[in-house]
């Protein structure tokens, strides 16, 4: 383990928000909500005609609860507006674009005025800050620069931390490790898909974990779990922290743990306001409850999103290491959400389960096929590296251990192919390909 957890933490490492009282951040967040509507609706025809439809005016927002009252704005809402129909500013005030990867449709489009860039920044480095990094210290950025938020939306909060950035972006594994060999950085943010790939690379030159100059890695832009956690930080000998965000809502940094607790995401709700809703009656539930989360900014100038629904399941956790309210780790999309013969999964549960038995590694792939009218599901999952040479009796004496936790916790009968390291393809730029769908091309 790295020396983080032992680092001393000191009030005077917070800003003053991030110790106010709940009356405080609740008085600050009505007031920018205020702002928010206001601003979105004079300036955003479409978000207008959502509320004359429903009968709503921003004058209405008068409490929190009030918010209730306002119309949702979803993905199709954006992706109907594609490029610039919900900007709330004109073309000529904006500073940058990023955009999403658009693979199932037209990309999502998020602009940013200066303020809106300085906004960010700002919220990434609170989120380094959390994560035990402080100024002076080196960060290997590793996620994917260009359109994409990932990148630049860490890279410009790393050097408003003050910290020095190596701006490496994804992929050339090999020169990723050397440069960490070389440069010894203390903290390193990407996918924790890549980071695995990473530790792979270090395991295969025999360089071991206490021999890794990392102490912590910030890791988002897909869902992870504990076990996930756990493999990581046993392998590269580190701290393993999560941050959430998404382009819609601006990027990296919209809410991230702290070291000291590794209790899931703190919200920056000085920034961003949130909501957990039914998914299906879109009803408000109580902190705690599980649905989907749902996220009003609340400073953004050029793209304001107001209850945009995220399809990200969680529920509101209370304050801990901060004055702000936590999200649960996400356990899944409600539309990545796999029906296998009538039981909802999500592949963060199959995740858990293989990460349980300490001779499978995190890479995996989970492969759905239709035999007649039943869905089968596949786990194809590898051995760890230091596991050894493994009997055939072994194998498949492993195999049956993960088909039973799987059937015992997650209701589904599955079939386990049990793999040699390095077979399955690695994920060397964004997010890993976890879920193979035969059943669309049969």
């Amino acid at each position: 383990m790295g020396s983080v957890m032992a680092m001393a933490y000191s009030p005077d490492d917070l800003e003053p928000i991030e110790r106010a009282s709940r009356d405080e951040i609740a008085t600050l967040q009505l007031q920018r909500l205020q702002w928010t509507l206001r601003h979105t609706y004079d300036n955003v025809n479409a978000f207008r005609d959502k509320c004359l439809a429903v009968g709503v005016h921003p004058d209405d927002m008068k409490t929190l609860s009030d918010l209730a009252k306002f119309p949702f704005m979803t993905k199709t809402d954006l992706r109907d507006h594609y490029p610039f129909g919900l900007f709330a500013v004109p073309r000529e005030q904006l500073t940058r674009l990023h955009a999403s990867s658009g693979t199932t449709g037209k990309p999502v489009v998020a602009g940013y005025t200066k303020q809106d860039l300085v906004n960010w920044a700002q919220v990434v480095a609170r989120s380094l800050r959390a994560a035990g990094v402080r100024a002076g210290d080196m960060v290997h950025n590793a996620y994917g620069y260009g359109m994409f938020t990932g990148g630049l939306g860490a890279h410009y909060g790393i050097e408003q931390a003050g910290c020095c950035v190596v701006p490496m972006s994804g992929g050339q594994t090999e020169k990723q490790v050397q440069q960490i060999i070389d440069f010894r950085p203390d903290c390193i943010m990407v996918t924790p898909s890549y980071a695995l790939v990473i530790a792979e690379a270090f395991e295969r030159l025999g360089i071991a974990a206490d021999e890794i100059s990392l102490r912590v890695g910030i890791f988002g832009a897909e869902p992870w779990g504990e076990g996930m956690r756990a493999e990581i930080e046993r392998r590269l000998g580190i701290d393993a922290v999560d941050i959430y965000g998404l382009t819609e809502v601006i990027g990296p940094g919209v809410a991230s743990e702290c070291v000291e607790t590794k209790d899931g995401p703190v919200i920056w709700e000085d920034h961003f306001y949130p909501e957990i809703i039914d998914p299906v009656t879109g009803e408000v539930l109580e902190d705690g409850q599980e649905g989907e989360l749902v996220f009003t900014s609340l400073t953004k100038e050029a793209f304001p999103v107001i209850r945009f629904r995220t399809r990200d399941l969680t529920r509101l956790l209370p304050p801990t290491a901060r004055s702000f309210r936590r999200i649960g780790k996400i356990t899944g999309r409600s539309d990545d959400m796999l029906i296998i013969r009538g039981v909802n999964v999500f592949p963060t549960q199959i995740e858990e389960q293989i990460l349980r038995d300490t001779r499978l590694g995190g890479t995996y792939q989970l492969v759905l096929t239709r035999e007649g009218p039943l869905d089968n599901l596949e786990v194809r999952c590898e051995l760890q590296r230091h596991a050894g040479n493994f009997t055939g009796s072994e194998r498949d004496a492993v195999a049956q251990a993960l088909t039973q936790r799987i059937k015992t916790s997650v209701g589904i009968s599955v079939a386990v192919t049990l793999l040699d390291v390095d077979t399955i393809p690695r994920t060397l730029i964004g997010k890993a390909k976890r879920v193979i769908d035969e059943r669309k091309i049969q």
